[in-house]
């Protein structure tokens, strides 16, 4: 597969080191469109869009944000906590501006599923449909995360 300079730029972006400590691929050694594509099959599997899963973890950052670190339920089902950090990171995949530093932690106790994610994971999955490499600290497995938000 040819790839452009801008495509081999942000994998190289997305390993160690370049934009975080820990990177986004974890453990998996395939090229970042590949986790795409993988993931890509399992939402249309799920019947449901990337942008419809990035606009509910929004719905929760935002809630979460307004109860400055302190733990907001909502609906009676979620307990949602963002949890500030200093400063703000830019996107591996070069989309433009800066994004907050924060981390969202949202159990639900219907299923009691609990993930975690930061602002900028919202950005990755609504912009490119990605949810980082398979290990990565920050992944996101489309399946779990549709159970726990929906």
């Amino acid at each position: 597969m040819k790839q452009t300079p801008k495509e081999i730029q942000i994998q190289e972006r997305l390993k160690p080191g370049i934009v975080t400590l820990e990177g986004f691929l974890g453990k998996d050694k395939r090229h970042y469109q590949e986790i795409i594509a993988e993931d890509q099959e399992k939402l249309k599997e799920l019947q449901i869009t990337k942008e419809l899963i990035a606009d509910r973890m929004q719905y929760f950052t935002d809630i979460a944000l307004m109860n400055n670190d302190e733990e907001a339920i909502i609906d009676d089902i979620y307990n949602v906590q963002y949890l500030t950090e200093r400063g703000k990171i830019v996107s591996p995949f070069m989309d433009k501006g800066l994004i907050a530093k924060g981390r969202i932690t949202l159990h639900n106790k219907t299923n009691d599923l609990k993930v975690c994610w930061t602002p900028l994971n919202i950005s990755m999955i609504r912009n490119h449909g990605f949810f980082e490499g398979k290990g990565a600290k920050h992944r996101l497995e489309p399946e779990i995360l549709v159970k726990a938000i929906f």
